[in-house]
């Protein structure tokens, strides 16, 4: 009996559940087991890692990962799901180390277990915000690799000066090393999504710096792409006050004034948020 779930499978669980997927939440179920175990491999899970796989769904990715081996905490905000997951894992792979969270990812802050590894298929409207949350609240994850819409997942891993390059690069980039690693075709998944996908890697790295420093670096990359083609004197006056002082903060951090923020590291932001946090009030 394979331990991966096919294209009838799929149907059947969600028949059983009575489960329509809907673009709203961003529900394309993967019944593929080749591509599942490919992703799998990709994320370097060996047996015995602790993984968190966000919106487990009918649980195709997460028997790969358990069939490598791996401890699986799925948190899933869909109470149907979270509750045949189990089951269903039960069925095909009994000896399986699952636990089910039931919660929005976006409210989690603590887990039963501490992960190493993060592994999942993203939604494609929060897939950004969910990984900057679990890599705020997580320090634990060194590893991930998600598969999510191609357009986002290319900003991820965009180097400064790529027409994709943004906020997103900048925020993932404070977290560790960004890198693609293959595409998924469309045909994989049920219903078929109207997107491409990308899987996308990282390796976690130590802090770029302080949670506070964070905070303002961060408030800095959001002002400068707000209005991206203008120049960072411009962009960030609103967190300094005036152009002037803007200017001025910007070339104390050693950086030319009238660059822009598709120009800039996120090295390059941080050195202008220490400038800010060492000329604020106390």
């Amino acid at each position: 009996m394979s331990t991966l779930l096919g294209p009838a499978e799929i149907r059947d669980l969600a028949d059983l559940l009575g489960i329509q997927p809907t673009k709203k939440l961003g529900q394309n179920f993967v019944h593929d087991g080749n591509t599942v175990r490919r992703i799998v491999a990709s994320s370097k899970v060996e047996s015995g890692a602790e993984v968190v796989e966000i919106g487990p769904g009918l649980g195709s990715l997460t028997l790969g990962l358990l069939e490598r081996g791996a401890r699986v905490t799925a948190v899933e905000i869909d109470k149907r799901l979270a509750a045949q997951l189990p089951e269903t894992v039960r069925l095909l792979q009994p000896e399986a180390d699952l636990t089910v969270v039931v919660a929005d990812a976006m409210k989690v802050t603590e887990l039963p277990s501490e992960p190493t590894h993060l592994v999942a298929n993203l939604p494609y409207n929060i897939s950004v915000p969910v990984l900057l949350h679990f890599l705020e609240h997580f320090p634990s994850l060194t590893r991930g690799l998600v598969m999510v819409q191609a357009e986002v997942g290319l900003r991820l891993a965009a180097a400064p000066g790529s027409k994709v390059y943004g906020s997103p690069s900048i925020k993932a980039a404070w977290y560790g090393v960004w890198s693609t690693a293959g595409q998924v075709s469309r045909q994989v998944f049920w219903p078929v999504p109207n997107v491409d996908s990308i899987l996308v890697a990282y390796d976690r790295r130590d802090p770029k710096g302080s949670e506070e420093e964070r905070a303002v670096t961060f408030a800095l990359v959001d002002a400068a792409f707000q209005q991206r083609r203008k120049m960072l004197r411009q962009s960030l006056s609103p967190v300094f006050g005036t152009s002037a002082e803007a200017s001025a903060a910007i070339e104390e951090a050693g950086l030319p004034a009238t660059g822009r923020g598709e120009e800039l590291t996120v090295d390059d932001f941080l050195a202008i948020a220490r400038v800010r946090l060492a000329h604020r009030e106390p």
